[in-house]
Formats: structure tokens, sequence, C-alpha cells
């Protein structure tokens, strides 16, 4: 079995690649965040992946699209509700990567992060995997996170402290300062 792992950044990826691996799959990395930003920020965790692929012989797919414009646009007229275009950009374009790679199946690391909606990300995959006619492979990672993020530390990666979409960041400079907007 051979799956195509949409990877939001390593320190989430590690502990996914190495379930899978253990599960005997062949696993591929696929590197598409639009959402990132700033562009220091995409680059930072796009570098940071790129270095633990070559380390641990990941092949890794690259669609490599700083996207603020196309991202802010899809998420503009609601952002309080954001992350489900987040997730529709980000696991469909998987999706159909899986299929036209020839990919038996897909998932992401997403799957291991306790801050994103578990539930909806599953349901987004599930109709991305119908559309494009590909399995998309359903693993609940968060029991790793905690044994992700300290081998993330080990391992010296860049870690971020926020999802990745500028209005993340926002959110997080406000509850840190108590700023009410």
């Amino acid at each position: 079995m051979n799956t195509l792992l949409h990877i939001c950044c390593a320190p989430c990826a590690n502990q996914c690649i190495r379930v899978l691996r253990e599960e005997g799959r062949d696993v591929t990395g696929f590197w598409y965040n639009p959402n990132i930003h700033p562009f220091t920020e995409y680059r930072s965790r796009r570098n940071c992946l790129r270095e633990y692929a070559a380390a641990i012989s990941l092949p890794l797919i690259e669609k490599n699209d700083y996207g603020l414009r196309p991202f802010v646009r899809a998420v503009a007229e609601d952002i309080s509700h954001r992350c489900i275009k987040c997730y529709e950009m980000r696991l469909m374009e998987t999706a159909r990567q899986a299929k036209e790679g020839g990919f038996d199946s897909f998932t992401s690391s997403l799957f291991i992060s306790p801050y994103q909606n578990h539930e909806l990300m599953k349901e987004v995959a599930q109709k991305a995997g119908e559309i494009y006619g590909v399995e998309f492979l359903y693993r609940d990672f968060r029991p790793w996170f905690k044994e992700g993020q300290e081998k993330a530390r080990e391992l010296g990666f860049y870690i971020q402290k926020y999802c990745g979409c500028v209005f993340s960041e926002e959110e997080r400079y406000l509850k840190k300062n108590k700023i009410i907007p």
C-alpha cells in the first residue's frame, strides 16, 4: 500500500510517518499549504520538512504555492469559519494528487493535532476521497501528538506557535495580550 501523506509541518508529521511505516505502508509526503502566512513562516516550515524528509529518505512532493491571495479570497466572507475552507483546499488537492500519482490512499498529518477540528477534517477528507476516487485512510494520530512534539524538540525542528493562517496568528496575539478586538 502506498499512501500520500499531506504534511502541514515536520513536527506534526514525524509520528504519522512512523506509524504508517510501522503498518507496512510506503509513505510519500505532500507539501501543500497555501494557508500558511507570512512567507517567512511558510518557508521555515517547508525548509524544516525538506531537511527531515531527506534525513529519513521520505519521498516528498511539493506543490510550492505560497497562496496568500487565494487563501484570503476563499475565507474572506466568513473568517470565523475559515477552517473548513482551509481543510477543503488542502485535502481536496491531496486527494487529487493521490489519484493522479497512482497512490492507493491519502491522509494528513493534520490528524495528529488536538487543536484542529478532527471531525470536520475527517468529513472533508472522506468527501475528497469520494470525489477523486481514492481511499481516504483515516487514522487518529492524536495519541502520538506529545511524542511527536518531544521528537521535534529532540531533532531541533522549527516549531510553530499557531496553525499557520494569519487569522490564527492574530487570535494567538490577541489572547496573549488579552486584547479584545
